[in-house]
């Protein structure tokens, strides 16, 4: 496919022909994992229609968008082919398309994959390996015209959470994705079609997790909106000493950290309770540029 000629309003980041108002407030990416492993919702929505009704129930909550993973990259796992990968997505996004008008984002490092899930609906690529796994990977987003996710990770995740190490967390992190991003420009890629993401527990103690959020602004000041993961992730249940099925609260309270600190998408699996969180900080936010006049 050859990009057009669409050109976007400003201030807005373009996936395909589809527009997010992304200064306005965060938005929320919801998680479709169609993966026997993953290690949240692992087996649950490997069958499409299941698959359809859990998205169909994210976007009434308040989902954003949703981002489709065939692939589990949880620490310690094992890649597949992109075969088994195009096999596990193909059905589930073929038969969301169909159902929903939010943006599509397909989780995947392979090129073949990305063109597959774009010529099957999607709009973005959210690529873990910042487009370093697959020297295709980049031209095929921008001969879409596609959105990009561009992730920080320190290894692989077979290996990634053995004994990462840093001497500066975030400027480490904050160079490695500014690099990346001038890398995806000269792909073909345009700057309001980039979204980075810092990639919390991907090759990353609880501590550089619990650095990187604390200093978040740094990032958000690279000049291409943050995505945000932290949705039950490891770092919060070492914090808490809670299993993930206990984490939610702990998820929200990361969450609102990471928007009070600059992120502007927010990848979550508990879609509501995360819409309560962005909703409340929204009204906060109100209240503080609101005149003060007749305020109850």
């Amino acid at each position: 496919m050859i990009q057009s000629d669409f050109h976007p309003e400003p201030g807005h980041f373009k996936a395909r022909e589809q527009l997010l108002p992304l200064p306005s407030r965060a938005l929320i990416m919801g998680i479709l994992n169609v993966t026997p492993d993953s290690f949240w919702d692992g087996g649950r929505y490997l069958d499409p229609e299941a698959a359809v009704d859990h998205v169909l129930t994210m976007v009434g909550e308040g989902a954003d968008l949703i981002d489709i993973g065939a692939e589990s990259s949880r620490p310690g796992s094992d890649s597949i082919s992109p075969e088994e990968e195009i096999r596990r997505l193909m059905p589930v996004i073929k038969a969301i398309s169909k159902k929903v008008q939010v943006p599509i984002s397909v989780d995947t490092t392979k090129a073949q994959v990305a063109q597959h899930a774009l010529d099957a609906g999607a709009s973005i690529v959210n690529d873990i390996s910042a487009l370093r796994f697959d020297p295709l990977m980049g031209s095929v987003i921008a001969s879409y015209g596609a959105g990009v996710v561009l992730m920080h990770m320190k290894g692989v995740p077979k290996s990634m959470q053995q004994a990462p190490e840093y001497q500066d967390v975030v400027t480490e992190v904050g160079k490695f994705l500014s690099d990346r991003a001038r890398v995806a420009q000269e792909a073909g890629i345009h700057s309001n079609q980039i979204l980075l993401d810092p990639g919390i527990g991907f090759g990353k103690t609880w501590r550089h997790n619990l650095l990187l959020l604390s200093r978040l602004e740094a990032l958000s000041n690279l000049g291409f909106p943050l995505v945000v993961g932290v949705s039950r992730k490891a770092f919060i249940g070492q914090v808490l000493n809670k299993s993930v099925d206990q984490r939610v609260f702990g998820t929200a309270a990361a969450v609102a950290v990471a928007i009070q600190k600059g992120a502007r998408v927010i990848r979550v699996h508990d879609v509501g309770a995360m819409r309560d969180v962005v909703r409340m900080i929204e009204a906060v936010e109100q209240a503080i540029l609101a005149p003060q006049s007749g305020v109850r």
